[in-house]
């Protein structure tokens, strides 16, 4: 990954504008009140509370757009075809803006294909506008406070808990799923992707107690080192499935930052280290283990680092959501466990 690109990647990727239409998986009803009721039998209005207070949704969204990282795949998962989403800028193989397995999906549901909204530069507000959504999901984000006023004239929007991306994958869902009016759904969606991930694991032995190291590393200049903390996904995911978090990333355990930066002078806190995971190429080894200070961590000295070919479909799945995990979380974790083979 590239250093410029490093903090877009907890959000891993921007994601803009195109043609638009919506299908829903559930049709609508009403009462003499006026609130609508889904499949799941959730009644509107429902209240989503977010780090910037509450939304209310009135009825249930016809049409619904999707800003930042995945939060696309929860409709999505749900039968759901977004008005607009976000475009895909890292990780996509084919450079048409959708990750592969949220294609797969698209071709699966069928209908008018969202409008791709070009987050490159920041929200494009006029391209989501145009879309004239019901509501904006943004769950898994870090939408500013002006950002959230801003696309709230447009549609309620629902915005992330508490760290800005720093929102589970349980919580992404359950929040998108609960604007909806599909929170049953949602339920059920966690629970099988819950059971995807324990038999990934099972099929990984070597993973069950390691603790692992989300780390990056600027390799033109190799003075600090990044590391993700818990808040971020990727190791919040992985410490979910019962990993036991290396003593840095408990000692950050309270910070409201995804990503922290220490001097390589102080690479004895990362002694109890497993598994390094990081971003680069078949040199990227090599380079960390010619350090003079990094080579002095057991899990690098030992090769115990596992690449995530940078830029690509699997290291963009490694920031785990409804799709990715069912389309690579086995490949990804072959990837985790081959160097705790060595």
């Amino acid at each position: 990954m590239r250093s410029s690109r490093l903090l877009a990647l907890a959000a891993a990727a921007a994601l803009a504008v195109g043609l638009a239409g919506c299908a829903s998986a559930a049709d609508d009803s009403s009462d003499d009140s006026n609130a609508s009721t889904g499949s799941s039998g959730e009644s509107f209005p429902v209240t989503v509370e977010h780090a910037f207070g509450e939304t209310v949704i009135d009825a249930k969204p016809e049409r619904v757009a999707t800003v930042a990282w995945a939060n696309h795949e929860v409709p999505l998962a749900l039968g759901i075809v977004p008005v607009g989403m976000s475009k895909a800028t890292w990780g996509d193989d084919d450079n048409d803006g959708i990750l592969p397995w949220v294609e797969e999906k698209l071709d699966e549901l069928g209908g008018e294909p969202p409008v791709l909204f070009d987050e490159t530069d920041g929200i494009d507000y006029e391209a989501v506008a145009d879309t004239a959504p019901d509501v904006i999901l943004a769950a898994y984000s870090g939408l500013t406070q002006e950002e959230y006023d801003t696309l709230s004239k447009i549609a309620p929007v629902v915005a992330y808990p508490e760290v800005a991306w720093g929102t589970s994958v349980e919580d992404m869902i359950e929040m998108n799923s609960e604007a909806l009016g599909l929170e049953k759904e949602g339920d059920a969606l966690i629970e099988q992707l819950d059971a995807d991930a324990e038999a990934a694991l099972a099929e990984h032995p070597a993973l069950k107690d390691a603790k692992v190291l989300f780390g990056y590393f600027d390799m033109s200049d190799l003075s600090k080192i990044g590391y993700y903390t818990a808040a971020d996904t990727r190791p919040g995911y992985l410490h979910e499935l019962g990993l036991p978090l290396p003593r840095i990333v408990e000692d950050s355990a309270d910070s409201d930052q995804f990503y922290l930066e220490v001097s390589a002078e102080e690479a004895q806190r990362f002694d109890d280290v497993d598994l390094f995971v990081t971003y680069g190429d078949d040199s990227t080894v090599a380079t960390l283990q010619a350090d003079p200070l990094l080579s002095k961590i057991p899990a690098i000295a030992e090769g115990r680092i596992a690449i995530l070919p940078d830029a690509t479909p699997i290291a963009a799945s490694a920031n785990p959501s409804p799709l990715s995990i069912p389309w690579g979380l086995n490949d990804y974790f072959d990837i985790l466990a081959a160097p705790l083979a060595k």
